[in-house]
């Protein structure tokens, strides 16, 4: 590599690593010596600090980690009580992909996809703004609508939604039909558990009444036997 090349992949190392980075480990990443690497790093470190930029590269921890200038505090510290969190839970990235993929859903939609309730996911997902509401759903109980934000474009670094990778397993799935009518709009709640009243036939027993007392007389007749003689 040539020198430019090197000083370049070093700062973007600096840049995207969040972190103090040793020089040992620049090197293992890049294989460039570690007598020159550390050379660039003072370099970049002198150049940074020579045009009083908002980015300063400092020694810290025994490495070299880019951080904001000084200068800037009061505005980095009102950026970050605001921003969103850099990590978001397994649940969060589950239900996000859902939306993401999915939009316009709602929760219900969410739910049966996850197969657990919710609530506290996507009200999390809202606080960091990276779902919104879109509207309600012209379904019984017009349900909210959740799409994603432009933040979450940003949080992903994304252009637009035709950038989100093709996820296969997220095509395939099908969205279980939410029913038309839901429990608590029943007029009654006995009538969700009441049953068609049900006769059941089977050859030993008569289809009609008639039948059934003629049955009974014919029976009556045949235990009363012979009448008692008297001689």
């Amino acid at each position: 590599m040539e020198e430019k090349e090197e000083r370049l992949i070093i700062e973007a190392l600096l840049f995207i690593s969040g972190e103090s980075l040793t020089i040992d480990t620049i090197k293992k990443l890049t294989e460039i010596d570690k007598q020159v690497a550390e050379e660039y790093l003072r370099e970049l470190a002198t150049e940074y600090s020579a045009r009083n930029s908002g980015v300063m590269i400092t020694e810290v921890a025994g490495g070299y980690q880019m951080v904001t200038n000084p200068a800037a505090a009061p505005w980095v510290k009102k950026l970050l009580s605001t921003s969103v969190p850099k990590r978001l839970s397994p649940p969060s990235l589950e239900t996000l992909a859902i939306v993401a993929y999915k939009q316009p859903i709602i929760k219900a939609e969410i739910e049966a996809i996850r197969g657990v309730n919710s609530d506290g996911v996507v009200k999390t997902l809202l606080e960091r703004r990276l779902i919104k509401i879109l509207g309600r759903k012209e379904v019984p109980g017009r349900p909210l609508l959740y799409g994603t934000t432009q933040d979450f474009l940003q949080y992903f670094g994304l252009k637009d939604l035709s950038e989100l990778p093709t996820l296969k397993e997220f095509q395939e799935v099908d969205i279980p039909e939410i029913p038309e009518m839901l429990p608590e709009e029943s007029t009654s709640s006995d009538d969700l558990f009441a049953e068609e009243p049900r006769t059941v036939q089977s050859d030993d027993q008569p289809e009609t009444v008639e039948e059934e007392l003629s049955e009974t007389g014919e029976k009556e007749t045949e235990t009363q036997g012979e009448p008692p003689r008297t001689g």
